[in-house]
């Protein structure tokens, strides 16, 4: 029972200080701090010190069992915090050496007696020559090994970042990782960044702790043998023997620890190449190549023959270099033989399978992609805002809930042959749109179609053509408050791919896309499906009658409304331009209200009885073949007619419907959609009895 409330005890304490770190750590670095001036007695020193050493043996351990860097990236900190602490063991020691040293070796606690005896070996000359030595090793060889590695693996990981970056958003691009892969790795390369940099300064420390430890030793035995002979009245020899002892020992604790950090600095950043614990990524590696480690034994046998060599040393350790070369050579000999058989087997499995890739995918061609300068990458991987990706998903919605068209994937891509803010979007493989933008900027538009009052680059929005300006973010404040649309970067591709979508939205409905809005109908609706085709109408009839509507921006989404329309007209005609008609009266009340105002009124401009009768004295054919055969100059000055008419009223700040007959409707919209296409042709018969009409004029 009490052994149970013991662990209990012992878990639960645990438990509370893993919850209160942040206050231990707090604790831990003021002590150190505190340590620099305030004296500590021998005890307590005794305890600091081995725990100056442990916390470098574990650092040590810790860096040769990491699989890659980044595993340790607390390291910097880690290192500026040991070194700290060694400094103030090295200030306390200094302390009770220079005030107690003349009380014996044990002056600076057990610690240190004991590592400087046991290096001095009663021979003050020895324990000096030994700590220097100690100390050029890690001075001039590993930290400055260390320091230099560090600086060229952080200068060439910040060079090597940006091919890093557009790989990760080629990846992205070509589907190769998804969206979290792609945020995974470059955080990842991020991280190595920070490391590898944080590493180039912390290598100071390391060279800045030794530069310290070889004055504080310096000090320590000048001012010890002048305190010792002229205040504590020891003799000469005795005062060097004592404060030699003691200044050794204490070199020795703090330069021990700081070799051991040294060292494991120098693995860390060595091992930036290297995958997998240290130990066995080096003797996977040896072990790769056995007559490297067979010829070093015959060189080692020849040595051993050479006169004056002690033959039994080399004679060994070459028989040692020889048995491990034969055994790594049958090695790998068994495993290339396994692999080969493997190799066979995949052979064989795959002779039923086709060698390369057939040449009909060179023949697919993407329905819409956005080809972007790698100046515009960030407007895909930025993880602050909206990105344009979300945008172009959410359009790709809203475009289903409002015209019933299934937009085709947007496949993006990176172009390094654009400049690098521009950006093209091609449809079918054909460029239809083209812009060039400021990533990290507002674009800011007056909707009067006016002059932008605002400091910036003066450019053109890209969709419409207006005047507008990109001005710093910092100005979004005072151009909402002038009344001015303000947009981001990636808001104007996604408006740019809206628009150009609309146009072409006709061009995108495919036969294939058509079956699958039959097949997605509901049930109660697949009778008259399979009544209408292709008893009365093929499919690609039905498409060219959907392809009508949505060039004039019509929604298909009533589809069986749309179909009962055809099914009625296929029982007079099979002309489509007349089935298109007879389905837009059937679609009244929908192109009613797309076209009314807030208050539910259609604003007009009618077609005169005089331009009726000219359209319709100029359709020659009979029946279904009627055609428009109007003479070119009857032509120039109705278009000209229509273009100051709506002019007229877009300064007045309206935007009127053209109404004309139902006979002469689509010959009329034929002409108006090559120079006018937004103007919306109506029908008499298309406007609904529950809406309201205002006639603004007349052509």
């Amino acid at each position: 029972m009490s052994e149970t409330s013991t662990d209990t005890t012992q878990t639960g304490f645990l438990s509370q200080l893993s919850q209160r770190s942040d206050i231990l750590m707090a604790l831990v670095v003021v002590a150190i701090l505190v340590v620099l001036f305030l004296p500590m007695p021998p005890w307590l020193l005794d305890m600091s010190l081995t725990l100056s050493i442990t916390f470098s043996v574990m650092i040590l351990m810790t860096a040769l069992f990491i699989e890659r860097p980044l595993d340790f990236n607390s390291f910097p900190t880690v290192l500026l915090i040991a070194t700290m602490l060694r400094l103030a063991l090295n200030v306390a020691s200094t302390r009770l050496i220079l005030s107690e040293g003349h009380t014996g070796p044990s002056a600076a606690g057990h610690v240190i007696e004991a590592f400087g005896s046991f290096v001095m070996g009663g021979n003050f000359v020895i324990g000096i020559i030994v700590f220097t030595v100690l100390l050029i090793v890690n001075f001039m060889v590993i930290t400055k090994g260390s320091g230099r590695i560090a600086e060229v693996a952080a200068r060439f990981s910040l060079d090597a970042m940006p091919g890093k970056q557009m790989a990760i958003d080629a990846d992205l691009s070509s589907g190769l990782i998804n969206e979290d892969q792609a945020r995974a790795r470059r955080k990842e390369l991020e991280d190595e960044s920070t490391f590898f940099g944080s590493m180039d300064g912390a290598a100071k420390y390391v060279r800045g702790d030794a530069i310290a430890g070889l004055l504080i030793t310096f000090i320590n035995i000048i001012a010890g043998m002048i305190i010792g002979v002229a205040q504590k009245g020891m003799g000469f020899g005795d005062a060097a023997n004592t404060y030699t002892l003691l200044t050794v020992g204490d070199g020795l604790v703090s330069q021990i620890p700081a070799l051991i950090v040294s060292t494991a600095a120098g693995l860390l950043v060595t091992k930036s190449g290297v995958t997998g614990k240290t130990d066995k990524a080096l003797f996977s590696q040896f072990s790769t190549y056995p007559r490297a480690i067979g010829v070093t034994s015959f060189l080692l046998f020849l040595l051993s023959l050479l006169p004056g060599i002690p033959f039994l040393p080399f004679a060994v350790v070459s028989g040692i270099l020889g048995l491990t070369s034969w055994s790594l050579t049958r090695l790998q000999e068994e495993r290339a033989e396994e692999e080969q058989l493997m190799i066979a087997e995949q052979k064989e499995a795959e002779k039923a399978q086709p060698v390369e890739e057939p040449i009909t995918t060179a023949l697919a061609i993407d329905p819409v992609r956005l080809e972007l300068g790698y100046g515009l990458l960030p407007l895909i991987n930025d993880d602050s805002g909206i990105r344009l990706t979300d945008q172009i998903k959410a359009l790709r919605r809203q475009l289903a809930s409002e015209m019933g068209f299934v937009m085709p994937s947007v496949r993006i891509l990176d172009n390094m042959q654009l400049p690098a803010n521009t950006y093209v979007l091609r449809l079918k493989e054909s460029e239809v749109g083209r812009g060039d933008i400021r990533p990290n900027m507002l674009m800011v538009m007056d909707p009067r179609g006016e002059q932008v009052a605002l400091p910036g680059e003066e450019t053109r929005e890209p969709a419409f053509g207006l005047p507008a300006v990109w001005v710093e973010k910092s100005m979004k404040e005072e151009a909402s408050f002038r009344g001015y649309t303000v947009v981001d970067a990636a808001t104007v591709i996604t408006t740019h791919i809206t628009e150009v979508i609309k146009d072409n939205m006709s061009e995108l409905l495919s036969y294939a896309e058509v079956q699958k809005l039959m097949d997605d109908l509901p049930k109660e609706h697949q009778k008259l499906v399979a009544d209408l085709i292709p008893n009365l109408i093929t499919q690609s009839g039905v498409q060219r009658i959907l392809q009508n509507l949505l060039n004039e921006r019509i929604s298909i989404r009533d589809l069986p409304t749309i179909l009962e329309g055809i099914a009625e007209a296929c029982g007079y005609t099979q002309n489509v331009v007349m089935i298109t008609e007879h389905v837009r009266t059937r679609l009244a009340r929908q192109i009613s209200h797309d076209n009314a105002d807030a208050d539910n009124v259609i604003p007009l401009i009618n077609l005169s009885p005089q331009w009726e009768q000219a359209f319709m004295d100029a359709l020659i054919g009979g029946g279904e073949e009627k055609q428009l055969a109007m003479a070119p100059s009857q032509l120039q000055e109705f278009i000209g007619l229509v273009r100051m008419t709506f002019e007229d009223q877009a300064h007045a700040g309206e935007l009127p419907v053209l109404l004309t007959s139902p006979m002469t409707r689509p010959y009329v919209r034929s002409i108006i959609e090559r120079f006018r296409p937004a103007t919306v042709v109506m029908s008499q018969n298309e406007v609904h009895p529950k809406v309201k009409i205002r006639t603004l004029g007349q052509i």
